[in-house]
């Protein structure tokens, strides 16, 4: 699987909670881009890919669409 760069990803989102902590990585990545790879339908969860190729579940509430 190759690693999605912000020239390759068709929508382009960035995560953005609330609130920052340094010691949740998920937390920690706040700001940074990401794709959406599946969402939800009943939590209003979706899983993520960072550009680093990290994925994680996140609330759909924290994502922001990003203009290309």
């Amino acid at each position: 699987m190759t690693v999605p760069t912000r020239s390759t990803m068709l929508y382009l989102y960035s995560w953005g909670p609330r609130f920052r902590v340094p010691g949740i990585p998920v937390l920690d990545r706040k700001g940074q881009h990401c794709r959406v790879l599946v969402r939800g339908k009943r939590m209003n969860s979706c899983l993520v890919e960072f550009e680093d190729g990290y994925q994680a579940v996140v609330s759909r509430n924290a994502l922001r669409r990003e203009r290309p």
